[in-house]
């Protein structure tokens, strides 16, 4: 019987062998999986995106589609509570110089929307130029439009059929540097805020924020669109506005869509 037990015990170690030698001749090639990694893999195209003379019907400029843009605030209620949101209702993409701020007689875009260019893949040609009129905040409730809005950032009342970029009704932006973020398949820019608010002069911060890019694309064979989305923060306070009735720092997004019509 023990004889026996020990023959079962040589054959048993024999293949244990037997399969170790198999297995390993078998993977000693195969190169181990390399080690983990969070860097992501970004993919970005080469499409470049001009303005041109905004000629209609030359494809080749892009015009700013100001009926499905809009630019949007939001900040806390009395710095702690729920969100106050809003929207500028006039604005544009230019850059609005010392001459240029007047009022214009229109109810159409004052200036034209040309002073921007975006490289997808070439961040360091890629600029932009924006303003609002500050009277054309709008939440929804005129009453408060109109009031204490208005008084509250140190501007005048809306004046039908005018348009108006004088120096207490606007606030300008201005990029200085757009440059690829590591992280993601956005940009990172640095933008100079203009405005006076409520000082006596305009003032003007250097202002980090965050560019995405939304890929051309073709509208039933007939035009292509393409989209910027710029995020950025400001704290209200540096411009003199004073109001308890919302927080320090305001959340600013612009959504700017093109096309090629």
């Amino acid at each position: 019987m023990k004889l026996l037990t020990n023959k079962i015990l040589i054959v048993l170690l024999m293949l244990a062998g037997a399969y170790g030698y198999i297995a390993g001749c078998t993977h000693k090639d195969v190169v181990p999986p390399p080690p983990a990694s969070n860097t992501p893999v970004i993919t970005r195209g080469t499409n470049v995106h001009l303005p041109g003379n905004m000629t209609a019907g030359n494809s080749s400029e892009w015009k700013l589609d100001k009926v499905h843009s809009s630019v949007l605030w939001s900040t806390n209620y009395v710095g702690i509570a729920g969100l106050l949101t809003g929207r500028f209702n006039q604005f544009g993409m230019h850059d609005v110089t010392d001459a240029e701020m007047i009022n214009y007689v229109t109810t159409g875009q004052p200036l034209l929307d040309s002073s921007w260019a975006f490289y997808e893949n070439e961040p360091a040609k890629t600029y932009f130029n924006g303003y609002v009129q500050i009277n054309t905040s709008n939440t929804g409730e005129p009453g408060r439009d109109a009031g204490c809005n208005v008084s509250g950032m140190g501007t005048t009342a809306i004046v039908d059929g005018t348009q108006n970029l004088t120096v207490t009704n606007l606030a300008k932006i201005k990029t200085t540097e757009v440059k690829f973020d590591p992280l993601s398949a956005d940009y990172i820019v640095t933008l100079n805020l203009t405005w006076q608010g409520k000082l006596t002069a305009p003032l003007t911060q250097s202002i980090i924020g965050r560019l995405k890019y939304i890929p051309k694309a073709n509208v039933n064979s007939v035009y292509d669109v393409f989209g910027l989305q710029l995020l950025f923060q400001f704290n209200c306070r540096d411009f003199g506005i004073t109001s308890t009735s919302i927080a320090d720092k305001i959340d600013i997004e612009c959504n700017m869509n093109f096309n090629n019509k």
